[in-house]
């Protein structure tokens, strides 16, 4: 039972949210540099997933409250956490040891990538940054999600950074379709973060936990899930154009169908229903994916 508390705490499914960017950006390194060296592919990956782990870990000690409250309030799959901490099935102090021990594994692996694999003198700084976002999403005295600034944070952490890490890392510089690139993952990965603050949403406004979903209220909320399910389907057309391969918008077409319904849905005020709206977080985290997986095939195919 140890080891499936440890695995529902990492909550290892989510972890292909980072993933999938990541490999994205290394693929796109090849393509346009035709540079791929396997061993950074590697590390850098192991790197990225332990910036999402510090979040994930991170968020379960310093989040407890809320979680405790939220699961009596509006019991939800994807409100709450994993709960591991809130029954104490793994103690807090436990959880921040290992929250230490991976920030310096990845600072490691972000040393040996720079300085051995020479992959850029922007590389430590890049990683610094990722651990900062995960680390001090709910993590005092930062606590950036109760700051509305939480969802911002995750957009660069999960868009763009973890697309453009995978190409510097291999070229060790920068290149602007990269950056277009990471815009309809950006939106995507948004819309799942404020898709899931509605499940959380009463526990997060008795504890002031003032995210961006509890400063703008449901219904505007909805609205802003709509606009961005518009300007992901905007950027990933702007990606097209600007080189991506068409068969990435023959395969994004029934993500963006699905999208599109959620929005729909959204916006007639279905998040008040809660049974389908755990459905419509579950369908919101396959289109982020779906956006990711659209990309990286259109990459394939060039």
């Amino acid at each position: 039972m140890v080891l499936k508390d440890w695995l529902l705490l990492s909550r290892i499914p989510f972890l292909t949210v980072m993933v999938l960017p990541y490999i994205l950006g290394a693929l796109l390194a090849n393509r346009i540099s035709g540079n791929f060296n396997l061993p950074v592919f590697l590390f850098g990956l192991w790197g990225a997933v332990l910036v999402q782990l510090v979040s994930h870990y991170s968020g379960e000690v310093y989040d407890i409250a809320e979680d405790r409250l939220s699961i009596t309030l509006e019991k939800n799959f994807f409100s709450g956490g994993s709960q591991v901490v809130v029954e104490n099935r793994i103690p807090q102090r436990n959880v921040k040891i290992l929250i230490g021990s991976v920030v310096l594994l990845a600072l490691a692996i972000g040393c040996m990538l720079q300085f051995y694999f020479k992959t850029g003198k922007w590389t430590l700084l890049l990683g610094i940054s990722g651990i900062i976002c995960g680390l001090f999403y709910s993590k005092p005295p930062l606590r950036w999600v109760a700051r509305g600034w939480g969802e911002l944070l995750i957009a660069y952490a999960f868009g763009w950074l973890a697309v453009n890490v995978g190409f510097y890392i291999q070229t060790a510089h920068f290149d602007i379709f990269a950056t277009l690139v990471s815009l309809p993952i950006s939106c995507a990965v948004v819309n799942i973060i404020l898709i899931n603050e509605y499940p959380d949403y009463p526990a997060d406004k008795l504890t002031a936990k003032e995210n961006l979903l509890v400063r703008i209220g449901k219904e505007k909320g909805a609205l802003l899930y709509a606009v961005l399910v518009m300007f992901t389907a905007v950027t990933f057309s702007l990606v097209v154009i600007n080189g991506l391969h068409l068969i990435s918008a023959v395969i994004y077409l029934p993500v963006l169908v699905i999208s599109v319904i959620l929005a729909g849905r959204m916006l007639k005020g279905v998040y008040n229903d809660r049974c389908r709206l755990e459905k419509m977080c579950m369908m919101t985290i396959l289109v982020s994916l779906g956006t990711s997986l659209s990309c990286i095939l259109g990459v394939l195919m060039k």
